[in-house]
């Protein structure tokens, strides 16, 4: 296949770019600079769409980015980066001569309202509780292309574990130097996943013509870890102890009290629909994942 991705050279589009070319398919990135095997958002809204098979939109900022401050300015930023690509992208299928089979959207497991108790699936309401919940209600929104031939799916994703990027890569130095533990009180849920079964997830549902609809993302097994499990985890494949928590004022002082919520708060998410499709994941415990990562 030709597969277009939007926001194809960050930390998830690296390594679905990798397994996609690894299978033989084709991979033209959008940006914000065009170039060898790439184009600018700019240039995709002025000429349209390339011909292509399949479209993929990893496109948005950094939520827990440390250098920016969360203001208004950001909260714009945060919304323009996923809502208005995903506007782009979806303007370009609808206006193709010749529109993608497959089109494939990366939002959050954020939709689901946290709870210590409550268990979610692909089918469950949520999306109308706060601005990260809305975010991803106008983002899914954002993608629906009325009448289109394209296959629509939807990846809600959670926590994604990987080497070089994401999460893990915050954490690494205060864990290696056993200075790590749990934030907050540690009993939130944490919904992960290794970046290869994020990776296989969107291959699977370019590859797969009844894949359609929403995805959850996450581990079978992360509807039954806790932060405090997953601190425990990370220090026992570091050789560290892994005791040392952070407080949740620390935490609110530092990120500001809407982002702290997606720290000390969590949902827990099953990834029933993905099972059902047929996706085998390569990670769906959490030793394993997170031995592979800082090996």
């Amino acid at each position: 296949m030709r597969v277009v991705v939007g926001g194809g050279t960050g930390f998830v589009g690296r390594a679905l770019t990798q397994l996609l070319q690894s299978r033989g398919h084709q991979v033209t990135h959008v940006s914000r600079r065009g170039g060898e095997d790439r184009i600018s958002w700019e240039e995709l809204s002025r000429s349209g769409l390339p011909q292509c098979d399949a479209v993929v939109n990893l496109a948005g900022e950094n939520v827990l980015n440390p250098f920016r401050r969360w203001n208004d300015a950001f909260c714009r930023d945060i919304i323009s980066s996923r809502v208005e690509t995903t506007k782009t992208l979806a303007k370009a299928i609808a206006a193709a001569e010749q529109p993608p089979r497959a089109w494939v959207l990366v939002t959050g497991v954020g939709y689901y309202r946290p709870s210590p108790t409550a268990e979610y699936t692909e089918d469950s309401p949520g999306g109308d509780f706060d601005f990260f919940s809305r975010l991803v209600s106008s983002w899914e929104a954002a993608a629906v292309i009325p009448g289109s031939p394209a296959r629509g799916v939807v990846v809600r994703s959670g926590v994604v574990l990987g080497r070089g990027g994401g999460a893990i890569s915050q954490m690494l130095l205060p864990f290696r130097l056993g200075l790590g533990g749990p934030i907050g009180s540690g009993l939130q849920p944490f919904p992960w996943i290794h970046i290869q079964d994020l990776s296989g997830i969107l291959c699977h549902a370019l590859e797969k013509d009844s894949v359609h609809g929403i995805l959850n993302a996450v581990a079978p097994s992360s509807p039954g870890t806790c932060n405090g499990a997953f601190a425990r985890a990370l220090g026992a494949a570091l050789g560290r102890p892994a005791l040392l928590p952070l407080p949740a004022w620390a935490v609110r002082a530092a990120w500001g009290p809407e982002r702290a919520l997606l720290l000390l708060q969590g949902p827990r998410v099953l990834p029933r629909r993905t099972l059902q499709s047929g996706y085998r994941f390569l990670f769906p415990e959490l030793p394993a994942a997170l031995r592979d990562i800082v090996a």
